[in-house]
């Protein structure tokens, strides 16, 4: 399966400008199905909201959006721009607008549509879906970071880490790139050190 970038978990922020409250919620889903029912949530959640404003968007490449009463491309659209300039997809995004009695005008809409749902992905965090190798690297603290820096270098990640005599690394390699990681802790340790494949798995991984 390809590799892919999705919000790593259901997640909220909310901001107020010029007295109007908007509440953006973010949510990873697998199906339309799962993106309407999230919708539908929210929107009796906030029954009283002056708009319910969503978007999302599926690896299938299905988009849909709404700008529930607010001017025609000030709202959802912005929304779904977000997501593409992010790369995320099996995503949706609810943005709840409370009135404050102050007129945003289009760029002012614009802006808070775009930044609330800015907001609820950096909240959500973004992780990549893609096969991991699960390796562990036994070092010397002398070349700790330098162990870490290789695989952040490389598109990984560092699960867990063990301090005792040496430090034990559980990484996270992308497939592709487990085995260029193995030949620099080999390098860089000048054969003391080796990085032991311990499984591999298909998840997902936040990588912002």
């Amino acid at each position: 399966m390809a590799e892919y970038k999705t919000v790593r978990k259901n997640a909220q922020d909310q901001f107020v400008e010029k007295r109007s409250r908007f509440i953006g919620y973010a949510c990873p889903v697998q199906t339309e199905q799962e993106a309407l029912d999230f919708i539908t949530s929210k929107k009796s959640e906030h029954w009283d909201a002056s708009h319910n404003v969503y978007a999302y968007i599926l690896r299938d490449g299905t988009m849909r959006f709404s700008d529930d009463g607010e001017p025609q491309g000030t709202a959802g659209l912005p929304m779904l721009e977000v997501f593409k300039r992010e790369g995320v997809e099996n995503v949706v995004c609810v943005v709840t607008r409370y009135f404050g009695g102050v007129l945003l005008g289009t760029g002012g809409l614009l802006r808070a549509y775009t930044k609330s749902a800015k907001d609820a992905l950096d909240a959500a965090g973004i992780a990549a879906v893609r096969r991991w190798v699960k390796l562990e690297v036994g070092c010397p603290y002398s070349l700790f970071e330098r162990m870490k820096t290789e695989c952040l270098s490389l598109d990984g990640a560092v699960q867990n880490v063990d301090y005792g005599a040496d430090v034990l690394l559980s990484l996270l390699l992308p497939e592709n790139n487990a085995e260029a990681f193995s030949a620099r802790v080999t390098e860089l340790s000048a054969g003391a050190c080796s990085a032991l494949a311990v499984g591999e798995e298909l998840m997902p991984v936040r990588i912002k």
